[in-house]
This record gives structure tokens, C-alpha cells and sequence, in this order.
């Protein structure tokens, strides 16, 4: 074995190790030490990797961002710490999520608690297919729900008006980023409702039809031991689904 060789494998061996990782810098530290953050959230890091999503996301202080379906307000917390007093974060609830969220009505949003701890975060409600911000944004997030797009409690959406949404809030050059979990390839759609996973091709496919152009993924949420044909939910795989994280770009011009 030639010694030019063996310095190519550890070469590649090196470039394997530090595939999807991005440097981190102090004010998305910060983000994530917030004392402000709930137990509930900071027990989820270990298996959530937020430094790395935010990271990888290039959020940045004074970044207006939209949390697209933010759940209990996870990463709404994250990215309002890390944009900080001149970035802003609108928290957008669909309607027709909203009402399974809380019984319809019975229960309280949960993301209005994460909005009650940072001043620089408001909760926007919606129906999914006509999704708007009152200023143009740098970001847009959606985390492990693009998938319910294609179900029926959401209408299902006209994800084709969605994505076309999306991309009209965004500025020239803005980002959007989908995180999910991940389909069978070539399994489409057919999961959506059932197993709460997507075929990313489709998503990929979805999202490029609305003018965005693909930039980039990251595998830091990658488990190449999921089956991926099991529910979400199961305890079998909760909390340690293969997920994909896919970023676009609104052409500049």
C-alpha cells in the first residue's frame, strides 16, 4: 500500500467524520444555553442537534424568520435568542392546525407560551394556504410537519399555493428550510397520513416547482438504522427517526 494511499484514506476517513457539521458560532451557543428555554426543550437537544440545525439554517442576529407550524415553540425560543433584539420571529400557526392542536379550542396554543417569554416573537394565524408576514424575511423554518401538508386535517393544503407562499414572504436570496422524517425512496406521498414520513424527492420536487433552487442538506439528523416503516410515534423509533433537512434559496433576481 503506497503512502500516497494510505494519506487519501485518512483524507476521506476525516471528510466522512465531519460530514454535516458546521461551526458554531456564540450567539447560537448563547441560543441554546438561554436559561429562558423550559426543561421540556433543553431535555431535547441531545436528540434534536439545534446548534447544528441553526447553524446550518445561517441564522444570524437581526434575521426576521418565520417558525412555519412551530408546535409547542421549540425552535421559535431558539431562533428568537439567537436573532436577538433586532431580528424578529413571526410563530405561524395554520388554522387547520391550530384546531387539532387544541381540541378545538378546548385547550390553549401552545406556542402562545413561547411567545410570552421573548418580546421579539409574535404567534400568526392563518389558513395554510394563504400564509403571509407583514415584512419580507430572511428564513423560513418548518420542522418535522411539512409532511401533514399532504394530509387531510389540513384540508389537506394546496401545497403548490403554499410553497408559492413561501416563496413570495421570503426576500431575494432567503432561505427556506423543510425538516422531516424520512419515507422509503420512491414512496412519495403514500406515507404522509400513516407513518408521518415523506418521501424527501417529493419534497425536493414540491419545493423547486415554486421557483426555489436546492442549496444544500445536512445529515447530522441521519439514523441509517430506521427502517424508515415504522410510525413516528412508535416507541421503537421515537426521537430517533432518519431525517432529512433540505435547504432552498429564493433566486436573488
Amino acid at each position: 500500500m503506497t503512502r500516497s494511499f494510505v494519506f487519501g484514506l485518512l483524507a476521506a476517513a476525516m471528510m466522512a467524520a465531519g460530514a454535516g457539521a458546521a461551526t458554531i458560532p456564540a450567539y447560537i451557543k448563547a441560543a441554546v444555553a438561554d436559561a429562558k428555554r423550559p426543561e421540556a426543550d433543553t431535555k431535547r437537544d441531545e436528540l434534536r442537534k439545534p446548534a447544528d440545525m441553526l447553524a446550518f439554517a445561517g441564522v444570524k442576529p437581526g434575521m426576521k424568520i418565520m417558525d412555519l407550524m412551530p408546535g409547542g415553540g421549540y425552535f421559535t425560543r431558539l431562533f428568537a435568542e439567537a436573532a436577538g433584539p433586532k431580528g424578529y420571529v413571526y410563530a405561524y400557526m395554520p388554522d387547520e392546525m391550530a384546531k387539532e392542536e387544541t381540541h378545538d379550542g378546548a385547550k390553549p396554543l401552545p406556542i402562545l407560551a413561547a411567545a410570552k417569554d421573548y418580546a421579539n416573537v409574535s404567534v400568526a394565524r392563518g389558513p395554510v394556504n394563504k400564509i403571509t408576514a407583514p415584512e419580507l424575511l430572511d428564513l423560513v423554518w418548518t420542522s418535522q410537519n411539512y409532511h401533514d401538508l399532504h394530509d387531510p386535517f389540513m384540508g389537506p393544503a394546496d401545497v403548490a399555493a403554499v410553497n408559492k407562499a413561501i416563496f413570495d414572504a421570503l426576500k431575494p436570496g432567503g432561505i427556506y428550510v423543510v425538516l422531516d422524517h424520512s419515507a422509503p425512496k420512491g414512496s412519495g406521498l403514500n406515507d404522509t397520513n400513516t407513518l408521518h414520513r415523506i418521501d424527501e424527492a417529493s419534497v425536493k420536487k414540491e419545493v423547486e416547482a415554486a421557483g426555489f433552487t436546492f442549496v444544500g442538506e445536512s445529515n447530522v439528523l441521519r439514523n441509517p438504522n430506521d427502517p424508515r416503516t415504522a410510525l413516528v410515534f412508535d416507541k421503537s423509533i421515537r426521537g430517533h427517526t432518519d431525517q432529512f433537512i433540505l435547504k432552498f434559496r429564493k433566486p436573488a433576481k
